[in-house]
């Protein structure tokens, strides 16, 4: 659920960041093969492309195992579609396979 940006790393720029040891223990935990710094970078882009508007898609259906009904309390997006979803509006949340909660707008499971 992860946006890739393939960009070799001699075209990144060096950024320090200071991380609490247990988060920065926690992010080596669950990045697993890919690295921490890297799902850094993939935490970062997913929330820059949510805020900015520039929106794709982190999910594909088949990765969802269950949803049911919910209201959102916050503006934010479909995760299958893209699809604003405004507060207070109704929606489903989708449960993925990696057992993640996911915004879906109405009828974005049916299309």
């Amino acid at each position: 659920m992860s946006v890739t940006h393939s960009v070799p790393t001699t075209e990144m720029q060096v950024t320090s960041i200071r991380l609490e040891r247990e988060l920065k223990d926690k992010l080596k935990n669950l990045s697993g093969h890919q690295g921490y710094q890297a799902l850094i970078r993939d935490i970062l882009w997913n929330y820059v492309q949510q805020k900015s508007g520039d929106f794709t898609p982190t999910v594909e259906r088949s990765q969802i195992s269950a949803s049911f009904p919910a209201t959102a309390q916050a503006d934010t997006r479909c995760a299958l579609t893209g699809k604003a979803i405004r507060s207070q509006e109704p929606i489903q949340l989708g449960l993925t396979t990696e057992g993640v909660l996911i915004p879906l707008s109405s009828g974005s499971l049916s299309a």
